[in-house]
This record gives C-alpha cells, structure tokens and sequence, in this order.
C-alpha cells in the first residue's frame, strides 16, 4: 500500500460505496394535458358559464326576484290605466273633480263638528237624560233613513237610464250607487226599490234584479243629497255616464229642490248580531 492511498481523503473513498450517476426521472404526462394546451381562454370561459351550475336556494332566490317584478309591473300597468281617464281630462272637469273632493272634505268636518256638539251638550246639559233621549230619537230617524225604513225628502238628483239595445248589466247600475254613495248620497231608489246597505244587483236575462226585485229599463234613480255634488260625481270622465253612453244608453240627469224617496223595506231582525250594550 502506498502512502497516497494512506491519505484520509482517499481512505473515506475507498469506503463508500462508488457513486452512480442519477438520472431524473421523466415525469409522467398529465391526462388530458395536450388537449387542454390547445383551448383558448374564451372557450374556458364559456365551458366554466355553460352548462350552468344553479343550486336550489339560488333557484328559490331567482322565483322570488320573478314574482316580486312581475307583481310591480302589474301593478304601475293598473296604475297607469287608471289614471289614463285623468291625463285626458279637460282643465275644468280636473277643477270639478277637485271641486267634489273639497266638499266631501267639509261634509266630513261638518260631521265631525256635529257629534262633537251633541257631546258637548250631553256633557253640558243640566238634564242629561233628557237630553240623551233627545238625541236617540233623533238618531233613530237618521237610522231609519239609511235603513230604508221610514220615508225621505229633500233636495237630490234624478238620473234616468234608457237602455234600448239591452247592453246595461247589473254591475255598471252598481257603480252608479257606489258612485252616488261616494258623492254624499243619503238615500236611493231605484224603479220602486229602495237601496239600503245590504242591497244587491243581479242580471236576470236582458233586465236586472234588485234584491230579487226584477226592474226593467227604462232605470230611474231618484236620490237625496247635495245635488252640487251629486251630478258631477257622475259626469267625471271615466265616470258612470260616460261608461253607460259607451254601451250605447241614454242618461239624463237632473236636479230637484225637493225629491221624495218613498219606497220602503221592512225592518229585518238580525239573525246573529246583537247589541253589545249592557
């Protein structure tokens, strides 16, 4: 043995094992590799948008987002026809209109200017009862005209419907008394029958029937109120005239200083209500 291989550097040699080259293993191609390295970025795009991937609360949340819009959308249309009448008016139907809607403003203080003074003299009133029964009877007449069952008089309007083609229904004579009603209208009578709270209309063939009373055109209206409120209630464009001469009817109305509502219902016992006074 020589003293070179006696070196420490070559004896630590001489006792490893000899060194092998290592050669980097080739890494395995990823499936699908060279098919994806030819798709541009628009096309991973739309393939990532399409088909979509909808989960069910966003599918829920979607319905809801639907039903709300649609719902606005029916409602500004509803909106929009209704006022349709309006936007079309002349500038002095638009002053009547605000003209009526004044008045039923002060017939509602006027009404509330009265029972405050019928508390005051209650509250005031030396004899209280008597005063109280003052009051009853006095309330008893009022309910009786609104119930139908006393006659009225005073001043009001006649509208007359001549219906020749048969084309008025029940429903449009509704919206006469429910136009009337809304005008400060205190009582109605229609061909003989007098309109109460709980009346109603029905077609019956080419005529129509009030509370089971069949009525035959010509339709005459005899009505109790503030006639400065009354007729224009009626003659609003869009309003129950206009829609009547539509189908073709004639309507006359006219005013009267004093009219006579005298058609008269019985006094019905309520089945089930009962005062709840002690």
């Amino acid at each position: 043995m020589s003293h070179e291989d006696e070196r420490p550097e070559h004896r630590l040699r001489r006792e490893l094992p000899e060194e092998v080259a290592a050669s980097a293993p080739s890494e395995a191609p990823v499936p699908g590799e060279r098919a994806t390295s030819g798709v541009t970025g628009r096309q991973r795009l739309a393939q990532g948008l399409w088909p979509p991937r909808v989960s069910r609360a966003q599918l829920i949340v979607a319905v809801l987002l639907f039903g709300l819009g649609f719902g606005l959308a029916v409602q500004v249309a509803s909106n929009s026809n209704s006022d349709s009448a309006l936007r079309g008016a002349r500038q002095e139907d638009l002053v009547r209109i605000l003209d009526e809607l004044d008045d039923r403003t002060q017939r509602l203080e006027d009404e509330k200017q009265g029972l405050q003074k019928q508390r005051d003299e209650l509250e005031n009133s030396s004899d209280q009862a008597e005063e109280a029964r003052k009051q009853t009877a006095e309330k008893e007449k009022q309910l009786g005209i609104l119930a139908g069952t006393v006659a009225a008089q005073g001043p009001g309007i006649t509208m007359t419907i001549d219906d020749t083609k048969g084309t008025v229904q029940a429903d449009m004579l509704l919206d006469a008394v429910q136009e009337l009603r809304a005008a400060g209208a205190e009582a109605i009578q229609v061909n003989g029958v007098r309109v109460v709270a709980n009346t109603y209309l029905s077609d019956s063939g080419k005529s129509v029937s009030v509370d089971g009373n069949k009525i035959n055109a010509p339709y005459r209206f005899k009505v109790i109120g503030k006639p400065q409120d009354l007729e224009p209630a009626l003659n609003i464009p869009g309003g129950v005239v206009q829609t009547l001469e539509k189908e073709q009817a004639t309507v006359t109305v006219g005013r009267s200083a004093k009219m006579v509502v005298d058609a008269l219902r019985a006094a019905k016992q309520p089945d089930y209500a009962r005062s709840s006074s002690q």
